[in-house]
């Protein structure tokens, strides 16, 4: 039983922390050397075929490798970022690419998200900032303030479930073993009581 509730634990864990990982915004610090508008298929829920526009930008890492988000708006949906400015993002993106050769800044990228190739999935870009350079030091303070409310919300409700079964539901727990305790014992009276009675008839 100890081992069930381990790899329970470690699932839930799992899935937490991915679902944690993807969801959660991170930062990047690139520089903007591009721009793209890529028409998309998609399939609406009734069957209909769809196509849209998705706003991209490219960047690029200091060891001179490339990366590519996209820039949609998350609107009132989820996750709840609220954003609604993805036009001013490729805009200012936009900026940044236009700078050439050693001027060209270094870009603090807020996203969310993975960039997987296989299934074409990008990063979200949320927001673009001047960094002060490719070595900026980058603090998660809200990801470590969240994660912090949510340890300690698992941990109050965690204890007040325990408060809870230990006042409410272990008593009656008890009640029934002691019952099933009782019970058993009178059977087993029973038991001595008929195995007499045989024994006495036929003289066992």
């Amino acid at each position: 039983m100890t081992k069930l509730r381990w790899a329970v634990g470690i699932v839930l864990f799992a899935i937490v922390a991915v679902f944690l990982q993807y969801y959660l915004p991170d930062r990047d610090i690139v520089q903007i050397v591009g721009t793209d508008v890529v028409r998309m298929n998609k399939q609406a829920k009734d069957g209909t075929d769809l196509t849209a526009d998705q706003l991209r930008i490219n960047g690029r890492w200091p060891d001179g490798s490339n990366i590519v988000y996209r820039n949609d708006d998350t609107g009132w949906g989820w996750p709840p970022y609220f954003k609604f400015d993805s036009a001013d993002v490729q805009a200012k993106a936009q900026d940044f690419a236009n700078v050439t050769g050693s001027d060209r800044p270094w870009v603090v990228v807020r996203h969310y998200g993975w960039r997987i190739p296989m299934f074409s999935a990008f990063p979200n870009a949320l927001s673009l900032r001047v960094a002060e350079g490719p070595d900026e030091e980058l603090i998660p303070w809200f990801n470590i303030v969240l994660i912090s409310l949510l340890i300690l919300t698992v941990l109050v409700i965690r204890r007040f479930l325990i408060m809870l079964f230990d006042r409410h539901v272990s008593p009656v727990i008890d009640d029934i073993d002691q019952e099933m305790d009782d019970t058993g014992e009178r059977i087993a009276e029973q038991y001595r009581g008929v195995r007499g009675w045989f024994r006495r008839l036929f003289g066992g």
